[in-house]
């Protein structure tokens, strides 16, 4: 599959951490127009000011979850072409289920390389 390397990308992490973590994996893939948000409300806020292509968001953050981050992108048509990965320690089924169901195009389980984050990318985002 094509990826488009030069589609904007948004890290919504509240650990700045793991969103070093990401900015260098997505880096080493070959992504370079990335920003970051600290928590849900604050991707709302840079979801309206630029049209991204992606969004890597963390489940568990507060005030505004990653979870209630989706399901307010899907709530909005503006966003309905943005494509969704939920980067999450929860590996649960029934968290997938939920997060499928709210919207999510695909569920990374920590810890994760950039192998693995390039193949979801790929399977979320390729066109070709």
């Amino acid at each position: 599959m094509m990826l488009d390397f030069a589609m904007p990308i948004l890290i919504v992490d509240d650990f700045q951490t793991m969103v070093r973590i990401v900015r260098n994996l997505l880096e080493q893939i070959g992504f370079h127009d990335i920003d970051e948000a600290p928590d849900g409300e604050s991707a709302l806020a840079k979801l309206k000011l630029k049209q991204y292509g992606l969004v890597i968001s963390d489940w568990n953050m507060e005030p505004m979850s990653g979870f209630e981050l989706v399901q307010l992108v899907r709530a909005n048509p503006a966003f309905n072409t943005m494509r969704f990965i939920m980067v999450t320690a929860e590996s649960k089924t029934e968290s997938v289920i939920a997060a499928k169901r709210a919207g999510v195009d695909n569920y990374i389980v920590k810890p994760f390389n950039a192998q693995i984050l390039k193949a979801k990318i790929e399977a979320t985002c390729g066109n070709g």
